[in-house]
Formats: C-alpha cells, structure tokens, sequence
C-alpha cells in the first residue's frame, strides 16, 4: 500500500513548530557547575525537517516570532543556514515581562551521568500560533505541500496551538497532502486538559497517513492499551510491541504508517536503537542494535525526519525505515540536536556499519 504525493507542490514538506533556543555547558558538564555554554536554534519539528533540509528537499516552517528580537533574528539566520524556508507573523514583545522565545537548558550527560533538561517556557510567543495568521488557501492549493508533519508538543502547547493544528489537518486533508502525526506526549502539557486534548488527538490521528510514537504516546494521547511489560525476551517485546501497533491500526484504519522506535539505555554514551514499521500489513522490524552516542537528543526526531525523506523520495516502506533509523543514529553524533548529513552516502554508511575514513 504505496502513499500518494501530491505532483505538483513547491514544499515536499511543511512544519508548523514554535521556534527555542537550547543552551548547553561544554564538555558534557553539567547545567548547574558551568558558566561557560553554547546555544542553537532548536526545535523538536525542525530537527525533524532539517533531514529532507540538508537532503535537498524544499522544507518550509510555519511558526511565530518575537517583534525586533536578537533571539528571532538567530534563529531566522540559523533556518536559512539550514535551507529550511519560514512564514511567520511578528509579534510585540509587550515589555519585559512580555512574549519571547522558549529556552532549552540541557546538559548531555556523561556515562552513567544522565542528562538533564530544564523548559523555560514561560511567555513563549509560539503558544499564540494561530491559523488566521496565516493563508492557508495559499499554502495548500496556489503553493501545494506533499507532507505535513504534526507534532503533538505543538498541538498541546496552548488552545490556540491545539485549534491551530486541527485546522492545518483539516485543510491538508482537502488538498491531497500527507499528514505524518508524531504523537509526542508530555505530561506537564495535559495537565488539566486530558478529554479536550485526547479529541483533538483523536481526530488528527483519524485524518493521519501516517502515525508515529512509542508506547506512552498511545497509551495516554489516544487510549491504546500499551505493550506488556516485564522481563521479557527482546523477541517477546518486539511481538508485544507489535500487537500494541496492531490495537492502534484497529482504532485508525485510515492510517498506512505506524512507527515506533524502540531504545535501550546501556549508558549515557551506549544505547541500543531499533525500531517497528506496520505499513498496510507488511512488518518490519531492525532489532535493537549499539550506537555510539554524542547527545542524545534529537534522535528520535532524527529517525521521523529520515522516514519522511525516504516517502517522498518514493522508497519502499523498509529502505525508509532503514533510512530513518539510520537518521537517528546519526542525529546522535551531532552536538545540535538536528542531524545535518551531507549527502545521503553519509547516512547510509551509519546503517551499514561502515565508519572507515572516506578520502
């Protein structure tokens, strides 16, 4: 069951994303002993774009910002050094008390040292993200889009974001664009708005071509009992991973891509890194192998921006997840928490095992 891309589209694939900074101590120290840091421009769903970015795709980000900010004007640089195109309205800080851009404070972690993650997302301007803010007539159907990626930390980041999101589905739907949902849930979001979020979710999800998250996502965004737990075989969790997609797939026959990822910690800097895709009813599944790791985040996001890159480049259903896994693998070997492959020989080198110097 091969997915349909739109033929005629300026943007292989569009994301709607609230736009941070992260600040992070050097040498993998810790936040609270350091007083020397680097920051970057980050965002889950930009992290996912940057793959197809780098890749040659054309990416485009919908997002918001702060009115004369340095903070803005970083990150707009940084989007362009990333070919990743934006559109977004401007908004007054309102003082110093007012709106400005979300920050990330996490240190990587060393060892058996994990790492730790501060959000300071007090006045964050990207929790006003509003569909009247932007032409959607103009995006989808003058302009055309192949996939919209959804990522369900913006659908729950505030009432307008969670409206915001829906109606992007809604429209996306119309048009004939893909819409990849990675279901990302966070605790601290729900938290007095479990019903309301769990409907919106819901029915995103029932629009979804495609539908990623791990056992969490769909136990408590859309009610899907988990996979067993215990200490089983790994070929036993793999099974009764599979039978939680397969609950899934029951509840959202629309969908033709489920994934998940499946991660072992060893150590801060060892993990074991798998995953699962259900496309139509074809399995595959790359058991949980070692990979060396730098900082960890972003890989998950990196494992969703390389899937995506293989669908729109037409590849069958296990070369992307190869691909994808591969993209998180290498996501992981980068201080940013966005992979940036040179070419695609680059990813695929990971996948294979091969990391001999190329000359």
């Amino acid at each position: 069951m091969k997915l349909e891309l739109r033929k005629n589209f300026t943007y292989s694939l569009l994301v709607p994303t609230s736009m941070g900074v992260r600040i992070t101590p050097i040498n993998g120290q810790p936040v609270h002993s350091s007083d020397t840091f680097t920051m970057q421009a980050t965002s889950a769903e930009t992290n996912v774009a940057s793959i197809p970015a780098y890749l040659g795709l054309p990416v485009k980000v919908l997002t918001t910002f702060v009115k004369g900010s340095p903070i803005a004007q970083f990150i707009k640089s940084n989007l362009a050094s990333r070919h990743i195109a934006y559109e977004g309205v401007e908004v007054e800080q309102g003082g110093p008390w007012g709106y400005r851009h979300q920050f990330n404070i996490a240190d990587s972690g060393f060892g058996s040292r994990g790492p730790r993650v501060h959000n300071d997302r007090a006045g964050e301007v990207g929790r006003t993200l509003n569909v009247k803010d932007f032409d959607l007539h103009k995006i989808f159907d003058v302009e055309g889009v192949q996939v919209i990626h959804l990522s369900g930390l913006i659908a729950a980041l505030s009432k307008e974001t969670s409206i915001f999101c829906l109606e992007l589905a809604r429209y996306a739907k119309k048009t004939g664009t893909l819409i990849s949902f990675d279901l990302n849930y966070r605790a601290s979001f729900w938290k007095g708005r479990e019903q309301e979020l769990h409907d919106i979710f819901t029915e995103i999800a029932s629009i979804s071509d495609i539908l990623i998250g791990n056992e969490e996502d769909f136990q408590l965004c859309l009610g899907i009992k988990g996979p067993e737990a215990g200490g089983k075989s790994l070929e036993a969790q793999i099974d009764s991973f599979k039978e939680m997609i397969k609950r899934v797939k029951v509840n959202f026959p629309n969908t033709t891509f489920f994934a998940t990822t499946l991660r072992e910690v060893i150590s801060v800097n060892k993990h074991l890194w798998g995953s699962i895709i259900l496309e139509g009813d074809n399995w595959h599944t790359i058991e949980p192998r070692e990979i060396n790791v730098l900082d960890r985040i972003g890989g998950g996001d990196g494992f969703v921006g390389g899937l995506l890159y293989g669908i729109l480049k037409g590849w069958t259903s296990e070369k992307c997840m190869q691909f994808g896994w591969a993209s998180g693998a290498l996501a992981t070997t980068f201080l940013t928490d966005y992979a940036q492959p040179a070419d695609e020989e680059m990813v695929w080198s990971i996948w294979e095992g091969n990391a001999r110097v190329k000359r």
